[in-house]
């Protein structure tokens, strides 16, 4: 087998484990709160690792285009796979939640440098075909958690669902560590402490209020606008550091090229709509057509299948069409997809709905492929790593953003179309916890002509959720159209340039 194949199998493996961490702990959660007690802690587990991810995406961006890709991708799989034995061996759930910290630390190095190791090893000719194959990774992982921390948890234990990282990440260091070669241009240069410490700083802070708003705080409690004023502050001076920075974290006149400032709108509007489908169909499934868990996985099967295509698709043809055009067809996709869902009905036939997700994640998967590719296109190869890091961060925190959003505004409409539709009957006890949707047993208790209201109340509440959702999509696709005339440059097209890479 080729080398250049032994090296992307092993980033294909760190990829799938840092994508899929937060789906299957998701899933794995009620059963390790049952047995960790400490409830009101919970939502940290997820935040703690996503914060301390996000902080580290820029840093490590740029450090391994200052010093080197597999060093800093060998470290983060190395402390990945450190903090995820810890979580397996956690007995408390503040143990846990710190082990968490460091699973974080080291997963924010995966995404974004593995996205740069391939734009380095393989010709441009060649680049579209890998980075769909890991944009596909990516987009199967989102789908593919919740049903293998199901499967995990109930045939194992939830500590499983962080061993089955070790055997997985061994092979891919060992495959990183023994067969990537990497050609090192080495210079003296200068790390950009205050702008680091203070990105990590605004970053922390801004995380932890979109995760813990809404669930542990109130949005106007004065430790949530404490948080959000810090991380504004911190911003700012983020800001005039890297305006006198030597090596600065991020390098804010790459956002001066109108393909690399558009592509980072774009992942940034993705991530904050496309983790509401991965979020709010399964709950749907469930709630609404009273499924099972696994039965509410499964149905994200179409949309899985979608995000593959298109992102093998889009990564195919990057050097052959022009990133405007293949993102403007995405947009239609994601934005056609998303309206149909808006109209779902508890009456809607599985096929229908099928149909829609597969739509919908067409359209989302040519991001997947596109983007990152996109964001380092015609960049000096120094720059690619910062660059790169910064498309993931801003899909990652779009995420953030919009699940701390359209989460809130989903159990705000449900409470408030609830107490519309029992006005009537506000002294009885018609449903003790929403959670009693989820279960045959809970549903089996209410009465069939509140159970109908209920589900109708649910479903709408959900579909109000996907038709704001067409807002940002649309703004997505407005901002394709200004994408320019770019493609992936084939070795051909640059030497007949007179400019080989």
């Amino acid at each position: 087998m080729k080398t250049s194949s032994l090296v992307t199998a092993g980033l294909l493996l760190g990829i799938f484990m840092a994508a899929i961490d937060n789906t299957i702990v998701a899933t794995a959660m009620g059963t390790i709160v049952g047995d960790l007690g400490n409830y009101d802690q919970f939502v940290w587990v997820t935040a703690a690792y996503m914060v301390a991810m996000m902080a580290g995406m820029p840093i490590y961006g740029k450090l391994s285009d200052m010093y080197g890709r597999k060093r800093f991708f060998l470290f983060g799989l190395i402390v990945f796979l450190i903090g995820s034995i810890l979580c397996g061996l956690a007995d408390s759930m503040n143990q846990l939640i710190v082990f968490r910290v460091i699973q974080g630390i080291g997963g924010g190095a995966l995404m974004p440098i593995a996205f740069t190791i391939i734009f380095d090893i393989f010709p441009p000719e060649k680049r579209g075909k890998m980075t769909g194959l890991i944009g596909a990774v990516f987009g199967v992982s989102s789908v593919f958690g919740p049903l293998m921390g199901a499967f995990i948890t109930e045939t194992l234990s939830w500590h499983w669902i962080f061993y089955i990282n070790v055997p997985i990440g061994a092979v891919a260091l060992y495959l990183i560590g023994r067969h990537y070669k990497e050609t090192l241009e080495t210079r003296k240069q200068k790390i950009d402490w205050l702008g680091a410490s203070t990105l990590v700083i605004a970053v922390v802070c801004l995380m932890f209020a979109l995760e813990l708003g809404g669930e542990a705080y109130g949005w106007s409690s004065p430790e949530l606008l404490a948080l959000f004023a810090l991380a504004l502050v911190a911003f700012i001076v983020f800001v005039f550091a890297e305006r006198r920075a030597e090596e600065p974290i991020i390098s804010f006149w790459m956002f001066k090229k109108r393909l690399f400032a558009t592509s980072q709108i774009i992942a940034f509007i993705y991530g904050g709509t496309f983790v509401v489908l991965a979020i709010f169909i399964p709950i749907f499934v469930q709630a609404v057509f009273g499924g099972s868990a696994s039965s509410a996985g499964t149905t994200l099967m179409p949309m899985m299948i979608g995000s593959v295509v298109g992102s093998m698709t889009g990564g195919m043809l990057q050097t052959k069409i022009p990133f405007r055009t293949m993102m403007i067809f995405s947009g239609v996709c994601f934005l056609t997809g998303m309206i149909l869902l808006s109209t779902m009905t508890p009456d809607i036939s599985r096929i229908m709905l099928g149909v829609y997700m597969f739509l919908a994640g067409l359209g989302v998967g040519f991001s997947f492929s596109l983007l990152p590719a996109a964001s380092i296109n015609d960049l000096p190869k120094r720059y690619r790593g910062s660059a790169n890091s910064t498309n993931s961060f801003l899909r990652s925190f779009g995420m953030t953003v919009g699940i701390a959003i359209f989460g809130t505004v989903q159990t705000m409409s449900f409470s408030n179309r609830m107490t519309e539709a029992f006005a009537d009957r506000v002294n009885e006890n018609l449903i003790a916890d929403p959670q009693e949707l989820f279960t045959p047993e809970g549903r089996a208790q209410i009465p069939d002509d509140v159970l109908a209201v209920i589900t109708t109340t649910m479903s709408d509440s959900i579909t109000f959720i996907f038709s704001l959702a067409i807002i940002p999509i649309s703004l997505a696709l407005l901002t394709s159209f200004f994408m320019g005339g770019e493609k992936v440059e084939t070795n051909e097209d640059l030497k007949m340039k007179g400019s080989p890479e």
